[in-house]
């Protein structure tokens, strides 16, 4: 497993993960999300609307891995969208989305 998968696991340990598409949105609407990771194997319709949520509330979105993958990496079953909601983890996803 990557970087990028173990820092997710991490956030997901430490409680600084919101998963599943509704509970992202709400999270998104109350100014709680740092950042947004989601799969690059999305349905079209949930990736429209988490796009132009995150746009509207501007919050960077970054696109990896699969429906397993993401799932995997925080312990659970298969996840399309997952919210930070610590600067901290954020910064850290970032930089290893870019290396």
């Amino acid at each position: 497993m990557d970087r990028f998968f173990q820092i997710l696991g991490l956030a997901m340990r430490a409680r600084k993960v919101t998963s599943g598409e509704e509970l992202v949105l709400r999270e998104l609407r109350t100014g709680r999300l740092h950042l947004v990771v989601m799969t690059v194997d999305a349905a079209k319709n949930t990736e429209k609307k988490i796009l132009d949520k995150c746009k509207s509330y501007d919050v960077q979105v970054l696109r990896y891995g699969t429906r397993e993958e993401l799932g995997r990496a925080i312990g659970k079953s298969e996840r399309v969208v997952l919210g930070i909601n610590d600067v901290g983890f954020a910064r850290m996803i970032k930089s290893s989305f870019s290396n």
